[in-house]
């Protein structure tokens, strides 16, 4: 094994792999992707990208195609939202350096084509490492890492050169999360670990007997070391199963509180009435408030306040999903707002402005507040009813 500046050489079963080490906002790391790849002729170039961002990049973000009814629907609001952040986080940085984000797999790809060397997407889909992570955190760390993601689109800071230079030693997912990374060190598997076996096995298989591979520097010393053992694929692309405690528990409370008013109204119907206003106000005004915190529309809030006492009772609804459909019959976003998307994310203005944006925002703070909602609505319900046993 040889190590150069940001350049490691093994050599493997009669293969050659020659991996380069970036920083993913770095223009000297697309200089030297350039210059490694002219200068070693390889038979594949891998690049540290999915299918998803690979299109992303070849293509551009393909935001007036979206339709934002469907992403609502099928319950991907949070996640476009999450995948907005981080894009805004990278964007600002490079924007600081006058250079494209990804620039170093920009490169990597064209060089492989001017070379005519097979292209090989080696990383993990994007939404199987996020599902992954998701479900790693617990309730109390999915709170935090929606608190950490969302603040990293408010942040104003600029980093130096020198810094710059430093996150090569980080993911870039990782440098956005690393304070909730050290709380929570579960992250660190789905996010670095197993991606780092992926990458390996992507590698080791890639056609041919020399291999550049470009990766964020972050992930070169596990490639190292996984790089040496076999690893199956398809159980690291497989989604976590789904726990059935959170929809036990999703049911149990409230189907205890329908039986805690139903059992009050019985005893004392004025207290019975009691918690129901109780339950109305405490679930319908904070998703309402949410919604008016995300600067939704009137007709938004009001569908918040309206539905948000029933969706409680149903794990399988949320007002969140209401408010933003109302939010987007309302403030239908046209073709300009989908094309500047990924520009207006870049700032807290254009996050706002945005129609996609805001009506992504709305579903996920009526959603947020909603949820406190229900815990203070529910614990009032109880001490009335134990106030009238």
């Amino acid at each position: 094994m040889e190590v150069q500046e940001n350049i490691t050489r093994l050599f493997l079963d009669g293969k050659e792999i020659i991996l380069i080490g970036t920083a993913h906002v770095s223009k000297h790391s697309a200089e030297q992707v350039k210059e490694v790849i002219e200068a070693e002729q390889p038979d594949s170039v891998c690049v540290e990208l999915d299918e998803q961002r690979y299109k992303s990049i070849t293509e551009g973000n393909k935001w007036k195609e979206m339709d934002i009814f469907k992403v609502i629907k099928e319950k991907k609001a949070t996640l476009l939202l999450m995948n907005l952040a981080l894009s805004s986080f990278q964007k600002r940085i490079a924007s600081q350096f006058g250079i494209n984000a990804g620039q170093e797999m920009i490169q990597g790809i064209e060089s492989a084509k001017e070379i005519d060397a097979n292209l090989v997407l080696a990383d993990r889909n994007i939404q199987t490492t996020f599902a992954r992570i998701w479900n790693n955190v617990g309730l109390w760390g999915k709170a935090q890492l929606l608190t950490q993601v969302i603040a990293s689109i408010f942040s104003k800071e600029t980093i130096s050169e020198k810094e710059l230079e430093e996150m090569k030693s980080q993911d870039m997912i990782e440098s956005i999360l690393k304070e909730f990374a050290d709380n929570f060190p579960k992250l660190k598997v789905p996010l670095i670990d197993e991606r780092d076996q992926y990458l390996a096995q992507k590698i080791k298989e890639a056609p041919g007997d020399k291999i550049v591979a470009v990766l964020g520097a972050a992930h070169v010393p596990g490639i190292k070391e996984e790089i040496k053992k076999e690893h199956d694929l398809q159980r690291l692309t497989q989604l976590p199963p789904k726990s059935k405690a959170p929809t036990i528990i999703g049911w149990s409370i409230p189907i205890l509180i329908i039986a805690l008013v139903a059992y009050t109204f019985i005893a004392n119907p004025m207290a019975g009435w009691q918690q129901t206003i109780s339950w109305i106000l405490w679930t319908g005004s904070t998703a309402a408030i949410g919604t008016a915190v995300a600067f939704g529309h009137p007709l938004a809030i009001v569908t918040a306040f309206v539905v948000a006492p029933m969706t409680a009772l149903n794990p399988v609804l949320a007002s969140g999903w209401f408010a933003g459909l109302a939010q987007a019959y309302v403030r239908r976003p046209n073709v300009r707002d989908f094309e500047t998307l990924s520009d207006d994310v870049y700032s807290v203005k254009g996050f706002w402005n945005n129609k996609v944006s805001r009506i992504l925002l709305v579903v996920l703070m009526a959603n947020i507040f909603g949820s406190f909602g229900t815990f203070i609505g529910g614990a009032d319900v109880i001490r009335v009813f134990f106030n009238n046993l």
